[in-house]
């Protein structure tokens, strides 16, 4: 069983009020809680924060998230089960999370503009910005799962 490295809520306690804070503007925020869940996870995936899978798997699974988009979320590309404006916002999600020397191209912008409003990018956007932040913070202090999930395997 991982052990939290340290008490980072506690120790940089305003960091992590403004960190909430931007979790409750994104609960209310232009685009729907699900997809935000489902952008979430792809991001916790790629960077590897299991605190993160788990959270944002189990609240997709409640909101009755189909099983098979779950299994298959790490090939969206290549799934049927992802619509166009999916695949494009799980894009910028993958673009914005693994930087790389283009940055996030023009093309990829445009493609999002096809699908979502200024506001709903600025909101993918901060979503994005705010998982990776949170998984940062789970990989790098060792967030532990639930005891209840770590009990159960």
């Amino acid at each position: 069983m991982n052990e939290a490295r340290l008490p980072y809520p506690t120790l940089a306690a305003p960091a992590f009020k403004g960190m909430l804070q931007m979790a409750r503007y994104l609960e209310d925020c232009s685009l729907d809680k699900r997809f935000l869940e489902l952008i979430s996870l792809r991001v916790s995936q790629i960077n590897g924060c299991t605190y993160c899978m788990d959270m944002h798997a189990t609240a997709l699974q409640k909101a009755g998230e189909d099983s098979r988009r779950l299994h298959t979320l790490a090939g969206w590309r290549e799934s049927p089960l992802f619509s166009a404006p999916e695949k494009a916002a799980l894009n910028w999600a993958e673009l914005l999370t693994e930087l790389g020397p283009l940055g996030a191209p023009d093309a990829d912008y445009q493609r999002l503009q096809n699908h979502y409003s200024d506001q709903q990018i600025a909101d993918l956007t901060f979503s994005i910005t705010a998982i990776n932040a949170w998984n940062r913070l789970g990989v790098g202090m060792r967030t532990p799962l639930p005891a209840e999930v770590e009990n159960a395997a």
